[in-house]
């Protein structure tokens, strides 16, 4: 039988679905594209998900990845060569999903601001919780693009002695810093040059990164994407950590949210939880049996 296929659901201009299309291009693997709205609706992604309505998401037969934590692991376990996640990677992640994405947020909007359409600005305040302040993003661009010049000064330094952050061939730190990089180039290229003079080496890593490519890309329906999901069986998963301080054990209700934005409550039956990974099992009412797997880091497991 073959293996199933990769199912990416994204849209072209998020940061975080290049992220992992990055990540399939270094492995040079073949995927599916299912193009999702940028705002809700998205009735062909949140009945795989249960109501997770972030980007991207990856599908492989029933197992629905959610945050690119979670997708970029499972992409490297399926699929170890050329080895991605290196040392302390997973760390150097989160300081570009966090601390330098917060950087290239504010001098992304605050550059862009007045021509981003208000159905965005609702959508993105039901996610966050909190107000899409154009304003005070344009007040503070300035000292956010130094913010932002020093995250990528750090970059320079990494670069110091190696074509990547991760030696001679690219990892996963080089991918999470790329995706910074690669946002604020395409939504306000001139801001991007001016932060990156006197950086060359991170300029010439940029390129070295933009040529990795995609991989093999076709696209997909949503509704095809829902029909795989109906027809397959999750894969197996690990044994349950019995030692994880919820104290919560494989069968009980549960709710998974995240610990930033988009805190939606999503509820399921556990399946298994480790230092790296929650599974939940939902019954997505005309679909079958899906397992949704969320990182561990970042998401708030707790009793239904």
């Amino acid at each position: 039988m073959a293996a199933p296929e990769i199912i990416l659901h994204h849209y072209d201009t998020s940061p975080f679905s290049e992220k992992v299309r990055v990540m399939l291009g270094i492995k040079g693997l073949s995927w599916r594209s299912v193009i999702q709205p940028v705002i809700m609706p998205k009735p062909e992604l949140v009945p795989l998900t249960g109501g997770y309505r972030r980007i991207p998401v990856l599908q492989i037969g029933a197992d629905v990845y959610c945050d690119t934590q979670a997708i970029l692991a499972e992409i490297e376990a399926r699929h170890r060569k050329p080895n991605v996640i290196k040392g302390a990677d997973c760390a150097v992640n989160l300081w570009a999903d966090r601390l330098f994405f917060q950087a290239t947020v504010a001098v992304v909007f605050g550059e862009i601001g007045e021509a981003v359409p208000a159905e965005f600005i609702a959508d993105r305040e039901k996610l966050s919780g909190r107000p899409f302040d154009i304003a005070a993003m344009k007040a503070a661009a300035g000292p956010m693009q130094a913010q932002w010049r020093a995250h990528a000064a750090w970059i320079e330094r990494g670069l110091a002695s190696n074509d990547f952050l991760g030696g001679s061939t690219p990892s996963l730190a080089d991918v999470a810093a790329y995706m910074n990089v690669w946002w604020l180039g395409r939504a306000a290229p001139g801001v991007a040059a001016a932060l990156l003079d006197g950086l060359p080496k991170t300029v010439s890593w940029r390129e070295r990164m933009k040529a990795l490519g995609h991989g093999r890309r076709t696209d997909m329906t949503g509704a095809e994407a829902l029909e795989i999901a109906q027809i397959s069986t999750p894969a197996a998963t690990p044994s349950s950590d019995p030692a994880d301080p919820s104290g919560l054990k494989p069968g009980d209700a549960v709710t998974v949210r995240a610990d930033d934005y988009g805190r939606d409550p999503i509820e399921g039956r556990l399946v298994s939880v480790s230092p790296e990974r929650i599974t939940i099992a939902r019954d997505a009412g005309e679909l079958d049996l899906i397992h949704v797997h969320f990182p561990r880091v970042g998401y708030l497991l707790t009793g239904a």
